[in-house]
């Protein structure tokens, strides 16, 4: 297995331990989460550069990357909308366009083709790492916030302000998949009438 291989199989990794690190509350919880997630985020930028520098592409990393994203974003979207900091119909948007075009791949693959991701997936993988380590920066601030503030209704109304920010923000990636979707379901539509 060669590295970006590797390094993609590490993100999947690392997956349990960032979902521990975000429903388990101990001091600064979001920060340790928020740096494990850009650790499994910076694989996803190093295997795919590695893998075009030293011509290491192979069809197990066009299929494993962009699935090691998806678990990875999924995952930790889901850990959100059970804190209340995602929003569900959102994510539902998200995991439908993700299972669409994962779908039409597997199906391409059974009949020999290999589809990559293509610019708008980039596109929407980099809005959907944005949102997510916005939301733990911003949760992190709060959790400094909540040690040292004294005013509680000034809290409450900084907690509402970030938790506004991040429902937006997912609200944003959830129409920039949507768009991705439907670019890549026009891009591809030879391999779906195949089908």
């Amino acid at each position: 297995m060669n590295l970006p291989n590797k390094l993609t199989l590490l993100r999947i990794i690392l997956v349990p331990a960032v979902i521990a690190a975000i429903l388990i509350e101990f001091p600064y919880h979001f920060l340790i989460a928020g740096l494990l997630f850009g650790a499994a985020a910076i694989t996803d930028a190093l295997d795919g550069k590695i893998a075009r520098r030293d011509n290491l592409i192979t069809d197990f990393g066009k299929f494993a990357d962009p699935l090691a994203d998806k678990i990875l974003v999924i995952s930790v979207m889901v850990c959100f909308v059970k804190l209340n900091l995602c929003g569900a119909i959102p994510l539902i948007i998200i995991i439908f366009r993700e299972f669409t075009v994962t779908s039409i791949r597997l199906v391409a693959a059974a009949k020999g083709n290999v589809i990559a991701a293509n610019m708008w997936g980039k596109v929407k993988t980099v809005t959907q790492i944005v949102a997510i380590v916005s939301v733990f920066l911003m949760q992190f601030v709060y959790e400094i916030l909540e040690r040292t503030m004294t005013d509680p209704i000034a809290l409450v109304g900084i907690y509402d302000i970030f938790n506004i920010i991040g429902q937006v923000m997912f609200w944003i990636v959830a129409v920039i998949t949507v768009i991705s979707g439907v670019i890549y379901l026009k891009d591809n539509k030879d391999v779906i009438s195949d089908m």
